[in-house]
């Protein structure tokens, strides 16, 4: 979750003409953290995981399911142990944090404090999340469950809200889904509204039909209000916006009502923190695949396992300008990827890279690159920011636009917090003892607790390899984005290769290879990244265990680290499924499917109850979970 400041949003007519503002002081803010803070050193690694739920309602007597709007009632209890600790009415510390989402059918739960750097520390991380499940059931009705599927496989088909709404909302003016349905803080209205008005149209999201037997082709929508005339933008679906043998989505829920598996690490050092994102930049596209667990979008199977290019067209506020549809004009830059994508330059200055890596144009303001290396900040990381600065603040508050730069980071983090990238490079708040951090973006949330220990957990120790080992990921940021979009094909773990570096060890001195042979990257697949090849590219889970065998762990705690690493390569091999395709195999295979690619209410009952199940360890489907202990 971004920031959430208090006060008045304005709309985007008035708050376009501050946007110059906010720019100017957030490059100030970041100024005055980066030289108090650039030298801040830490002992030792921290990190936490974030988990998204939907809050689904059941009817178990009418066989039906609906996303309840309940969250903030929900919050309202799980908050409490928040909050008296902070008022200093108990000295225990919370087991977890909740903050809300975008989606009023969502909450967000954490760790309540940061995971450290020891191994027993990985093996309280499933415990944790299964807590924080529990947690989150007591606190609501008892036939609401929180469900860590992707997206709700109906979110845009009528009456699938409690309580129900209709589509005539003025923020979203979506043909699908109603404005109740966002977090009412003022924040998330007006950023809805704002994207719209900034791009000058709705926003447009089209994912690709899975075309089965009995899907008409070309797959023309139905269930498109096509001749609504409720507001101007109603007629965009019509004039082109809806593509043939796609599914079409209008509004920012589509994308933002997702939810994800994210890691934070605290680093010791700010180059430690630019080293892990430059490396964990390649891994990105990869775990978004491995993790891929998203194929329904709007009540249809789709022909894509994940849901990052949803999300980054339901918030692509970019105008016709900036997308390079039309001459420049009135805007600053042609932009070639939406707020919401993968990194576009690498931000370390370690030895190991090259500028050659950074293989396509970087779009930054020059002004604001020229003033942040006249203040001392070096070029690398001068051009992030500056990059980050090419956007407009969306959601700006009246009663915020004039702070104090030196122990503020408001405007500062109102354009890094909407720059939603694999990667997020986080300074540490103004006058705080947290330290620089990353966040690595890409995973899908899993459907059990098992599931996301071993992904967080794998994430974690590979960030442990890397660092220990001093292994060099880098290839060219154009090779990054090409895996991102194969990561997005329906089975891709099995039917897809990625670039990738064959040589990540680096150069003796006395080695006889040119820069070109040990630059040198190739397509391999899942199984070879993740678990090898025989004379050929190591793999991570064995690098992972050979940096485990060079430590001190004891038995249980290496039993139960085998477990997680051991799901994740048997999910790269074939041997298991990815959730995607669990999820496209219990569709298909519903007696109430009709080979159409519809995704009826009928089966989304039957679909999220095994979701339930399966969290509850009522269920265990063992071509998802294999044999391990979910």
């Amino acid at each position: 979750m971004g920031l959430l400041s208090l006060g008045t949003p304005l709309p985007w007519s008035e708050a376009k003409e501050y946007a110059d503002h906010v720019r100017k002081h957030g490059i100030e803010q970041f100024l005055n953290i980066y030289h108090s803070q650039k030298d801040k050193q830490k002992q030792s690694l921290l990190w936490g995981d974030e988990i998204e739920y939907l809050v689904v309602k059941f009817n178990d007597k009418e066989k039906t399911t609906k996303v309840s709007l309940r969250a903030f009632d929900i919050l309202e209890k799980l908050e409490r142990a928040e909050q008296d600790f902070i008022a200093d009415r108990t000295t225990k510390i919370p087991d977890a944090l909740w903050r809300p989402e975008y989606g009023r059918y969502m909450i967000e739960g954490t760790p309540g404090q940061p995971y450290g750097a020891t191994f027993r520390d990985l093996v309280t991380v499933e415990e944790n999340m299964k807590l924080r499940r529990r947690l989150a059931h007591e606190a609501m009705d008892d036939d609401e469950y929180a469900v860590t599927l992707v997206n709700y496989p109906r979110l845009g088909c009528p009456h699938e809200t409690c309580p129900d709404h209709e589509p005539n909302g003025a923020a979203c003016q979506s043909l699908f889904v109603p404005d109740e349905i966002i977090n009412p803080h003022a924040r998330f209205p007006t950023l809805t509204a704002n994207i719209r008005r900034r791009r000058g149209s709705k926003v447009k999201i089209n994912m690709p039909i899975f075309h089965d037997i009995n899907t008409p082709k070309p797959f023309i929508d139905p269930t498109i209000p096509w001749d609504r005339q409720l507001f101007d933008h109603d007629k965009e679906a019509k004039e082109g916006a809806a593509l043939p043998d796609h599914i079409y989505m209008d509004a920012m829920a589509f994308g933002m009502g997702c939810c994800c598996l994210q890691i934070t690490f605290q680093a010791c050092s700010i180059d430690e923190a630019r080293r892990l994102y430059d490396q964990l930049a390649p891994v990105a596209p990869l775990m978004m695949a491995l993790s891929a667990n998203s194929p329904i979008y709007r009540g249809y199977l789709a022909d894509v396992d994940a849901r990052w290019n949803v999300i980054s067209s339901s918030v692509d506020d970019r105008t016709p300008e900036e997308r390079g549809e039309k001459p420049l004009q009135n805007d600053r830059f042609v932009i070639n990827k939406s707020r919401y994508d993968s990194i576009d330059s690498y931000l370390s200055n370690d030895a190991t890279y090259k500028s050659k890596y950074d293989d396509i144009d970087l779009v930054y303001d020059k002004d604001i690159y020229k003033h942040l290396r006249e203040n001392e900040v070096d070029e690398r990381l001068a051009r992030h920011i500056a990059h980050l600065f090419i956007r407009d603040p969306l959601v700006i508050f009246r009663e915020l636009l004039d702070v104090d730069d030196k122990t503020s980071s408001d405007h500062f983090e109102n354009l890094q917090s909407t720059n939603w990238q694999t990667m997020r490079f986080k300074p540490p708040p103004p006058n705080s003892a947290i330290g620089w951090r990353v966040e690595f973006r890409s995973m899908e949330v899993q459907l059990s607790d098992f599931e996301n220990a071993a992904y967080s957990v794998f994430i974690v120790l590979l960030t442990r390899v890397i660092l220990s080992f001093g292994l060099n990921f880098y290839i060219p940021i154009s090779k990054v984005d090409a895996n991102m979009q194969t990561a997005h094909k329906r089975n891709a773990v099995l039917n897809d290769k990625f670039y990738f570096r064959k040589n990540i060890f680096g150069v003796r001195n006395n080695d006889p290879v040119n820069e070109e042979d040990e630059d040198t990257y190739e397509l391999m697949t899942m199984n070879e990244i993740i678990n090898g090849k025989e004379n050929g590219f190591p793999g991570f889970v064995p690098l992972i265990h050979s940096y485990l065998n060079s430590t001190n762990v004891d038995i249980e705690t290496r039993c139960k680290l085998l477990s997680y690493l051991s799901l994740i390569s048997k999910r790269a091999s074939g041997e298991l499924m990815t959730g995607a395709t669990y999820l496209r195999h219990f569709v298909e295979n519903h007696p109430a499917y009709k080979q159409d690619s519809v995704v009826s209410s009928e089966i989304t009952y039957d679909l999220v109850k095994r979701a339930d199940q399966i969290a509850r360890g009522q269920y265990h489907p063992v071509e998802l979970l294999g044999d391990f202990s979910a």
